[in-house]
C-alpha cells in the first residue's frame, strides 16, 4: 500500500519545496487539499495542472487524490436551498473531479462538514439536495475513472452523515458506481462504536470503503496519541489493501513539518514490521 501525505500540513512552503520535502522523508504521494493550489481551484489552466503533475513525477511521488473540496471559494453548499449556490457548487465539483483525473489521482475525498450542514428547518429538503448532489458528483467520477467518496465526520464537525452505516446507506441507495465512503481513523474513533480494525474488517470486504485516512483521535499524526495504528494497518494488510492511506493529521505538533516526519517514520516501522 502507499502512504500520502495530506499535503496541507505543509502547506506554508512552495509545492515544489512539498514535494521536495515529502520524497525525501519517504512518501509515495501528495493526497492535495484543493485550497492550498489556489482560492479558487476552477481557474487553474491545463498547464497549470500539467505542471503540477510534472513537479510531483519529478520528485517520485503521485498525486493520489482530493480531500477539502469545498473549503474554497467561499459560499459554496450541497445542501443550500439557492439555486445559484446549488449550480456553482456542483460545477465546482465537477471541476474537481476532472482536476483529480488529470493530476492523476484515483479518488476524492468530501468532507467540507460546514458546506453540507442540515438547517434546522427544512432538513429533509437539504438532505435531498445533498443526495443529488452526491449522485451528480458520482457519475463525474465514474465517467473520469476516479471515486468520489464520502466521509462520516463526527457529530461535533457536522449533522449530516456521522457514520460509515450512514455513508454506506446512502451510496448504496444512489447506486453509482463512482460514488463510496470512507474511513477517516480520527473521525471514526470520535462517532463509531466498534474499534476501528473491528470497522475496517466489517466494511472492507463490501468495497464500499474505498479510501483510508489515518490520524490519531486527539486530531495529531498517527503515533502522536494514545490510539494504536498497528491494528489498523494489520487489519488493512490482512484484507489485500493495495490503495493509497493517507496521513492527514489537524493538529501540528511542534510544527507541520516535524509532524510529517514523525508519522512517516511510525508507519513505515509498522508496515516493515507486518507480516
Amino acid at each position: 500500500m502507499r502512504v500520502a501525505l495530506c499535503n496541507e500540513v505543509l502547506r506554508h512552503l512552495s509545492f515544489e519545496d512539498q514535494c521536495a520535502y515529502a520524497a525525501a522523508l519517504g512518501y509515495d504521494g501528495l493526497e492535495i487539499a484543493p485550497f492550498t493550489l489556489a482560492e479558487d481551484p476552477s481557474t487553474l489552466t491545463d498547464r497549470d495542472i500539467a505542471g503540477i503533475r510534472s513537479t510531483a513525477s519529478a520528485h517520485g511521488l503521485a498525486i493520489t487524490g482530493l480531500h477539502w473540496l469545498l473549503v474554497s471559494p467561499a459560499g459554496l453548499s450541497i445542501t443550500s436551498s439557492e439555486p445559484a449556490v446549488q449550480k456553482r457548487t456542483r460545477e465546482m465539483i465537477a471541476r474537481l473531479v476532472d482536476l483529480c483525473a488529470a493530476l492523476g489521482g484515483d479518488v476524492l475525498v468530501h468532507g467540507s462538514p460546514a458546506q453540507r450542514a442540515l438547517p434546522e428547518l427544512g432538513a429533509d429538503e437539504a438532505r435531498s439536495r445533498a443526495i443529488e448532489q452526491f449522485a451528480a458528483a458520482g457519475a463525474r467520477a465514474r465517467d473520469a475513472g476516479v471515486t468520489y467518496c464520502i466521509e462520516p465526520l463526527p457529530p461535533r464537525e457536522t449533522n449530516f452523515i456521522n457514520t460509515v452505516q450512514e455513508a454506506a446507506s446512502l451510496v448504496e441507495a444512489i447506486g453509482e458506481p463512482g460514488l463510496r465512503t470512507m474511513i477517516d481513523t480520527s473521525a471514526a474513533g470520535a462517532s463509531e462504536s466498534e474499534p476501528v480494525p473491528d470497522l475496517l474488517d466489517r466494511w472492507l470486504p463490501t468495497g464500499l470503503v474505498a479510501h483510508v485516512q489515518i490520524n490519531d483521535t486527539n486530531r495529531k499524526g498517527p503515533g502522536q496519541g494514545g490510539d494504536a495504528f498497528a491494528p489498523v494497518l494489520a487489519a488493512l494488510r490482512r484484507h489485500g489493501w493495495d490503495r493509497t492511506v493517507a496521513v492527514e493529521p489537524f493538529d501540528y505538533h511542534p510544527d507541520g513539518p516535524a509532524c510529517a516526519a514523525r508519522a512517516i517514520g511510525y508507519v513505515r516501522g509498522i508496515l516493515e514490521a507486518l507480516p
